[in-house]
């Protein structure tokens, strides 16, 4: 039972703790920061993206496939689910924007 936990059980981490190197890479976590204003970049006309996340003391690039949340964008929070690669670079499976209390839908 305990070895099925370890497989399936997913980590939050912050860039400090990545690039502290208390993160093994051959491990699914969760990073969560704030993406770099300016950082965002869109190679091609692809579902690629790169960026970073910071938590005002380190700074962690990500890698990600896929369409992003509506609320995704610069200075803003959000938590991304992957493993980190031997480069450094964090490849995200998925993200997940996050908002705060005065959040409203843009339906409203």
């Amino acid at each position: 039972m305990l070895l099925a936990l370890r497989k399936n059980i997913s980590l939050f981490v912050t860039p400090s703790e990545v690039q502290a190197g208390e993160v093994p890479h051959d491990l699914n976590f969760r990073l969560g920061g704030i993406v770099v204003e300016g950082s965002i970049q869109r190679p091609g006309e692809g579902l690629t993206v790169w960026f970073d996340l910071t938590d005002t003391t380190e700074v962690v690039t990500v890698q990600y496939q896929g369409i992003l949340p509506d609320l995704f964008g610069e200075g803003q929070g959000v938590v991304t689910q992957g493993r980190l690669l031997t480069d450094g670079t964090f490849k995200a499976e998925q993200v997940l924007a996050k908002h705060d209390e005065n959040y409203m839908s843009p339906d409203v």
